[in-house]
């Protein structure tokens, strides 16, 4: 198992009180390649022998999110899928929905365009989700845009 390193207090603080399970999350979820559902990290972490709750990791997972430290997007099934996000910044991202790779797009457009929306309408608070999935090209998404020219 790779080494990890020490959590910062920002990190700790993120997860709410201080367990020695959800800092065992925490550290796996920021190892995870990608987008990760609550299950495959949960069956992730009893593999390496570490005995966390299924519902530990939700919560921890959901927490994060809550707090703008990970990315949330629904798979074509509609589980819920998370990315850590090391910094405040908010990102959206095209997704593969053959293999799950996940690329940054540009979303200064979105950005934009939910601010402009919140101030015309005069809500506060407003939030948005945008979820771009297709096929990536090492899946064949290449072939079907030319298939269908």
């Amino acid at each position: 198992m790779a080494p990890t390193r020490q959590r910062t207090p920002t990190e700790i603080a993120l997860i709410g009180r201080h367990t020695q399970q959800r800092s065992v999350v925490l550290a796996a979820f920021i190892r995870a390649d990608g987008f990760v559902g609550a299950q495959a990290l949960h069956a992730q972490l009893a593999a390496d022998g570490t005995p966390v709750g299924l519902s530990t990791v939700y919560r921890t997972l959901t927490r994060l999110a809550g707090a703008g430290r990970a990315d949330l997007v629904r798979d074509t099934g509609g589980e819920r899928l998370f990315r850590y996000r090391p910094g405040p910044d908010h990102r959206h991202y095209l997704i593969c929905t053959e293999c799950g790779l996940s690329h940054p797009v540009d979303s200064a457009p979105i950005e934009d365009w939910a601010d402009g929306i919140a101030q015309d309408s005069g809500f506060a608070n407003v939030r948005h989700t945008v979820e771009l999935t297709g096929v990536c090209p090492d899946c064949g998404g290449g072939q079907a845009a030319t298939e269908r020219q």
